[in-house]
């Protein structure tokens, strides 16, 4: 059953994922790879939550598959950040490709620890 769960939420994670960064960076310019970026962050600020929901209130296994492993887990994308931050640095935008690495790790830590406080205040 847990598996059927994390592959159905997986299965709405990815396109979910596509569909925003696409969208994202049709919307700005640059070589910044804001789409990854906005997902990685907002999967962070999903994930930060999800763990508050169990660490403070008890919350159920199935739902915590479902959103936790499966749709944060098709929904951001580590292998995509790292090919993009690379690939910056290869094209020469090296402050670019630094600023992906220092501020998507150091945003999506904001994004997590700022779930886990929205989830102690519910």
């Amino acid at each position: 059953m847990s598996f059927l769960v994390v592959a159905l939420a997986g299965a709405f994670g990815a396109p979910m994922r596509y569909l925003i960064a696409a969208w994202m960076q049709h919307k700005t310019n640059g070589a910044f790879p804001w789409g990854t970026f906005i997902v990685n962050v907002s999967g962070s600020l999903l994930l930060g939550f999800i763990t508050g929901m169990v660490l403070f209130h008890g919350f159920p296994n199935i739902p915590k598959l479902l959103i936790g492993t499966g749709f944060c887990g098709a929904y951001t994308t580590f292998s995509t950040f790292a090919f993009e931050s690379v690939r910056l640095g290869e094209d020469g935008s090296l402050l670019e490709g630094l600023g992906n690495v220092v501020g998507s790790a150091l945003a999506g830590l904001l994004g997590a620890g700022l779930g886990l406080m929205l989830a102690a205040a519910v």
